[in-house]
């Protein structure tokens, strides 16, 4: 059985239709990436699998139950990191997952166990008396995976989970995460904008654009389904005609300057027999097709980093619907 299930998930808000019929499966056991630039969808799609919105029409089942009939088994087998921090900075790491704990049912006899398992887990046990405003930013997102994973869900939502880290705290993350998935064998669902991320991370990657999507497969075969390696060259006497004849360039972008952006299949190869016919050059850049390349390709527009996410949604949406009233 797959961990969620979609079928034509739409939710429109004061005219306008933020998620557009999504169809999708996710496989349990699967790490699965949702991309997309500001205002595509994914964020609303996240609250409406979690239980936070309702659906506009549609349907979704997560672990088998149903977001809108059964919200409440929902929300007891999945676990939530939201972009922006939620722990209490006043408590203790503890204390926070102490009271999560309870929110969740967790038998009281293995509460503290619970809690040290999963501050092991993520390597805060040293600190779990600190106060929590005492955290650096890395220690604060580990923190609220410990939380999310207390209750041992069997899917998680990451929205953004790395937003604002440093590289080095990010990679850290991204292990955890990875590790954690697969140990536990749990579903996760990351939304991000962080192209690396999704590449290293994800079994499978959605780009959501104007609430449809757009582009759906495992980042290695996004990446081949663009044709090959890009390819910038310039020189004074570019005859991009004769360029596109040739059977290992799959495309030709003309661009100012007397440059030009090549797509090749397997540059490795063919790159020098490419110089053969091209002659004298001013520049040759090659550039491996990655996921931002995939992400233009689809959707027109580089990726621009997140303005807010489930919590400032939340904030947003009850604004609008306080002004429907009036």
């Amino acid at each position: 059985m797959d961990a969620i299930v979609i079928n034509g998930l739409t939710k429109t808000y004061g005219g306008l239709t933020v998620v557009d019929s999504l169809n999708l499966a996710v496989r349990k056991g699967e790490i699965f990436g949702l991309l997309g630039p500001n205002g595509a969808g994914k964020t609303t799609t996240l609250m409406m699998l979690s239980t936070l919105l309702k659906p506009s029409a549609g349907s979704a089942a997560v672990n088998g139950f149903d977001v809108v009939r059964e919200p409440g088994k929902v929300r007891s087998s999945i676990g939530m990191v939201f972009q922006d921090p939620s722990s209490d900075e006043v408590l203790s790491g503890y204390e926070n997952l102490k009271l999560h704990a309870l929110m969740y049912d967790v038998p009281s006899d293995r509460i503290d166990r619970k809690i040290d398992d999963v501050l092991d887990l993520v390597e805060l046990k040293d600190r779990k008396n600190d106060v929590v405003k005492k955290y650096s930013g890395g220690m604060r997102r580990r923190l609220e995976l410990a939380r999310g994973l207390l209750h041992e869900p069997e899917v998680l939502f990451l929205d953004e989970p790395t937003l604002g880290l440093d590289p080095q705290t990010r990679e850290h993350i991204w292990e955890y995460i990875e590790d954690l998935a697969r140990k536990l064998g749990m579903t996760v669902i990351v939304t991000t904008h962080y192209m690396e991320e999704a590449d290293k991370l994800c079994d499978r990657v959605a780009i959501i654009d104007e609430g449809k999507i757009v582009a759906l497969d495992a980042p290695e075969a996004l990446k081949k389904s663009l044709g090959g390696d890009r390819v910038l060259i310039s020189g004074r006497s570019l005859k991009l005609d004769d360029l596109a004849k040739l059977p290992y360039v799959t495309k030709v972008e003309p661009l100012d300057g007397g440059r030009a952006r090549l797509t090749i299949a397997d540059a490795g190869r063919n790159l020098q027999e490419l110089l053969r016919v091209t002659g004298e050059l001013d520049l040759v850049e090659v550039h491996p097709s990655d996921l931002n390349d995939v992400f233009l390709h689809f959707t027109g527009r580089q990726i621009r980093e997140e303005a807010g996410g489930v919590m400032e949604q939340l904030r947003v949406m009850t604004q609008a619907r306080q002004n429907d009233r009036h």
